[in-house]
Protein backbone atom coordinates (compact mmCIF):
# COMPACT_ATOMS: atom_id res chain seq x y z
CA UNK A 1 0.00 0.00 0.00
CA UNK A 2 2.98 2.27 0.89
CA UNK A 3 4.92 1.87 -2.55
CA UNK A 4 1.72 2.83 -4.83
CA UNK A 5 0.73 6.01 -2.21
CA UNK A 6 4.57 7.23 -2.31
CA UNK A 7 4.28 7.13 -6.76
CA UNK A 8 1.03 8.87 -6.25
CA UNK A 9 1.66 11.39 -4.43
CA UNK A 10 5.53 12.15 -5.74
CA UNK A 11 4.48 14.51 -8.35
CA UNK A 12 2.62 16.71 -5.99
CA UNK A 13 5.69 17.08 -3.65
CA UNK A 14 4.40 15.48 -1.09
CA UNK A 15 6.22 13.19 1.36
CA UNK A 16 5.31 10.03 3.66
CA UNK A 17 6.02 10.62 7.26
CA UNK A 18 6.19 7.45 9.52
CA UNK A 19 6.02 7.31 13.37
CA UNK A 20 7.14 4.05 14.17
CA UNK A 21 9.45 1.83 16.58
CA UNK A 22 12.96 1.11 15.69
CA UNK A 23 11.62 -2.69 15.36
CA UNK A 24 9.15 -1.50 13.37
CA UNK A 25 11.74 0.24 10.97
CA UNK A 26 13.86 -2.91 10.91
CA UNK A 27 11.04 -4.64 9.50
CA UNK A 28 9.89 -2.60 7.25
CA UNK A 29 13.59 -1.28 5.73
CA UNK A 30 13.42 -2.62 2.14
CA UNK A 31 9.62 -1.19 1.66
CA UNK A 32 11.43 2.04 2.97
CA UNK A 33 14.42 2.72 1.02
CA UNK A 34 12.37 1.85 -2.13
CA UNK A 35 9.88 4.54 -1.78
CA UNK A 36 10.54 7.33 -4.36
CA UNK A 37 8.36 10.05 -2.73
CA UNK A 38 10.61 11.90 0.20
CA UNK A 39 10.22 10.37 3.57
CA UNK A 40 10.05 11.40 7.23
CA UNK A 41 10.78 9.38 9.72
CA UNK A 42 9.12 10.94 12.80
CA UNK A 43 10.69 11.05 16.79
CA UNK A 44 14.32 10.41 15.83
CA UNK A 45 13.04 6.66 14.27
CA UNK A 46 12.73 6.15 18.02
CA UNK A 47 16.73 4.62 18.51
CA UNK A 48 16.20 2.94 22.06
CA UNK A 49 18.96 3.69 24.79
CA UNK A 50 20.94 2.52 25.78
CA UNK A 51 22.78 1.90 22.35
CA UNK A 52 21.61 4.86 20.50
CA UNK A 53 23.80 5.23 17.63
CA UNK A 54 25.02 1.93 18.14
CA UNK A 55 21.87 0.65 17.17
CA UNK A 56 20.86 -1.52 13.97
CA UNK A 57 17.79 0.80 13.56
CA UNK A 58 20.34 4.25 13.82
CA UNK A 59 22.00 2.42 11.30
CA UNK A 60 19.34 1.63 8.94
CA UNK A 61 18.06 5.60 8.88
CA UNK A 62 21.38 6.08 8.51
CA UNK A 63 21.59 4.26 5.33
CA UNK A 64 18.30 5.64 4.49
CA UNK A 65 19.85 9.62 4.90
CA UNK A 66 21.96 8.37 2.25
CA UNK A 67 20.04 7.90 -0.59
CA UNK A 68 19.15 11.45 -0.34
CA UNK A 69 15.04 11.46 0.10
CA UNK A 70 14.90 10.50 4.01
CA UNK A 71 14.22 13.47 6.58
CA UNK A 72 14.49 12.72 10.04
CA UNK A 73 12.05 14.73 12.58
CA UNK A 74 14.17 15.24 15.77
CA UNK A 75 11.40 14.93 18.00
CA UNK A 76 9.70 12.88 21.02
CA UNK A 77 13.01 12.22 23.09
CA UNK A 78 10.59 11.44 25.96
CA UNK A 79 9.93 8.20 23.77
CA UNK A 80 13.21 6.41 24.26
CA UNK A 81 15.44 8.15 26.76
CA UNK A 82 16.45 6.69 29.71
CA UNK A 83 18.35 9.88 31.05
CA UNK A 84 14.60 11.50 31.09
CA UNK A 85 13.80 15.73 31.48
CA UNK A 86 14.64 17.71 31.57
CA UNK A 87 17.47 17.71 28.30
CA UNK A 88 16.60 14.14 27.62
CA UNK A 89 20.99 13.97 27.02
CA UNK A 90 21.02 10.61 25.41
CA UNK A 91 18.33 11.02 23.13
CA UNK A 92 19.90 14.33 22.42
CA UNK A 93 23.21 12.59 21.47
CA UNK A 94 21.36 10.65 18.76
CA UNK A 95 20.03 14.15 17.40
CA UNK A 96 23.71 15.09 17.22
CA UNK A 97 24.39 12.44 15.13
CA UNK A 98 21.66 12.56 12.95
CA UNK A 99 22.25 16.40 12.16
CA UNK A 100 26.47 15.40 11.43
CA UNK A 101 25.13 12.97 8.81
CA UNK A 102 22.35 15.40 7.06
CA UNK A 103 21.99 18.86 8.94
CA UNK A 104 19.90 19.51 5.49
CA UNK A 105 17.44 17.47 6.04
CA UNK A 106 16.55 17.46 9.88
CA UNK A 107 13.44 18.72 11.11
CA UNK A 108 12.42 19.71 14.52
CA UNK A 109 8.90 19.37 16.01
CA UNK A 110 7.50 19.48 19.56
CA UNK A 111 4.54 16.68 18.93
CA UNK A 112 2.31 19.01 20.98
CA UNK A 113 -0.13 17.73 22.40
CA UNK A 114 2.28 14.81 23.42
CA UNK A 115 -0.60 11.65 22.59
CA UNK A 116 1.47 8.80 23.80
CA UNK A 117 2.26 10.35 27.10
CA UNK A 118 -0.39 10.46 30.49
CA UNK A 119 -1.81 14.36 31.11
CA UNK A 120 0.26 14.87 34.29
CA UNK A 121 3.30 13.80 32.73
CA UNK A 122 3.20 15.93 29.74
CA UNK A 123 6.87 17.46 28.23
CA UNK A 124 6.61 20.77 28.47
CA UNK A 125 7.20 22.29 24.42
CA UNK A 126 8.74 25.57 25.43
CA UNK A 127 11.85 23.41 26.74
CA UNK A 128 11.85 20.76 24.08
CA UNK A 129 12.72 23.70 22.12
CA UNK A 130 15.51 24.59 24.35
CA UNK A 131 17.03 21.32 24.31
CA UNK A 132 17.50 21.36 20.91
CA UNK A 133 20.14 24.49 21.50
CA UNK A 134 21.76 21.58 23.84
CA UNK A 135 21.95 19.34 21.16
CA UNK A 136 22.43 21.16 19.24
CA UNK A 137 25.35 23.67 19.58
CA UNK A 138 25.63 25.31 16.22
CA UNK A 139 23.56 27.87 15.45
CA UNK A 140 23.37 28.29 11.96
CA UNK A 141 22.79 24.18 11.94
CA UNK A 142 19.78 24.85 14.35
CA UNK A 143 18.37 27.50 11.77
CA UNK A 144 18.34 25.27 8.87
CA UNK A 145 16.33 22.62 11.30
CA UNK A 146 14.14 25.08 12.53
CA UNK A 147 13.85 27.64 8.86
CA UNK A 148 15.41 26.54 6.39
CA UNK A 149 14.70 23.00 5.78
CA UNK A 150 11.32 23.09 6.73
CA UNK A 151 10.81 25.69 4.57
CA UNK A 152 12.01 23.39 1.64
CA UNK A 153 9.98 20.11 2.42
CA UNK A 154 7.26 21.77 2.75
CA UNK A 155 7.57 24.59 0.39
CA UNK A 156 7.03 27.66 2.39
Amino acid sequence: MMEPLSKRIEPFGWHIQVNATAAQLLAHRQLLASLSSPLVIDHMGQIPQPGGAEHAAFRMVEALLANGRTWVKLSGPYLVSRSGAPVYADAGTVALRFAQLAADRMLWGSDWPHPTQAADNKPDAARLLDDLTLWIPDESTRHRILVENPARLYGF
